[in-house]
Formats: structure tokens, C-alpha cells, sequence
């Protein structure tokens, strides 16, 4: 599943983040964040205007992503 399919209050385990080449600046700065292979992460809430930005929470650390951003996180459900 990915990030931006997540609904406000869930969550999941990354798998990692689609990168669209070698080169990807995008995915390497998601990476940069911390979202890395086996981190929890939790969607807290959602812009006004189309759902933009998600407020996420990886870690300690709280991140607006654009929805095209999210879209390149993979998650695994987390078990309850």
C-alpha cells in the first residue's frame, strides 16, 4: 500500500520508496527523513484544500508531504 492511500489515524511499516531513476533527488530526500526500510510511520492529519499536505509522523519527527510524496512510500500494514 502506499503512503498517500493511508487514511487519517493509520498507519504502517515502510518497505521502502519508489525511486523514478538512478538519480532520484525526491526519493533520496524522503530517504534523507527517515523513511527507511522497517520504520513506523502514522498519518496525523490532512490539508484543506484536495487533502494536501498529509501531516505524517516517522519517529520523533513530523512531515507535511505532498500527496505525489507520499505516493512514493511503500508501507506494510502493521499488525495490531
Amino acid at each position: 500500500m502506499k503512503l498517500s492511500e493511508v487514511p487519517r489515524g493509520g498507519g504502517g511499516i515502510v518497505v521502502g520508496v519508489e525511486a523514478l531513476g538512478p538519480n532520484d533527488q525526491i526519493a533520496r530526500r524522503l530517504r534523507d527523513l527517515g523513511f527507511v526500510a522497517g520504520e513506523a510511520v502514522s498519518v496525523l492529519a490532512f490539508g484543506p484544500l484536495g487533502s494536501e499536505p498529509v501531516l505524517v509522523r516517522v519517529g520523533d519527527a513530523r512531515f507535511a508531504l505532498r500527496r505525489a510524496e507520499a505516493a512514493r512510500v511503500c508501507l506494510q500494514e502493521q499488525s495490531p
